[in-house]
């Protein structure tokens, strides 16, 4: 994640932002069985695979804050000082 954020620095250079890059790479970084089965139609597909990108675009967007070491260390001890 933390390399999908920095190329997303390069928007200017590439025009991968942050929203391309959560559209290129969300279906495979949150891949859904329920997607490649043949239950979902078209417009359910298409609906999951937005939500997908939302999230990884979010993601994205956080990477400091949700890959902080301090972040790490107060989810790992369970309880800990307010960030």
């Amino acid at each position: 994640m933390r390399h999908l954020a920095r190329l997303a620095d390069y928007c200017s250079i590439t025009n991968m932002h942050t929203k391309n890059l959560a559209i290129v790479w969300a279906p495979n970084l949150l891949r859904s069985k329920q997607i490649e089965s043949a239950c979902f139609s078209g417009t359910a597909a298409f609906m999951e695979v937005r939500i997908q990108s939302v999230v990884v675009e979010f993601i994205l967007n956080h990477v400091d804050v949700l890959f902080s070491p301090k972040l790490s260390s107060v989810i790992r001890d369970g309880a800990g000082e307010p960030l």
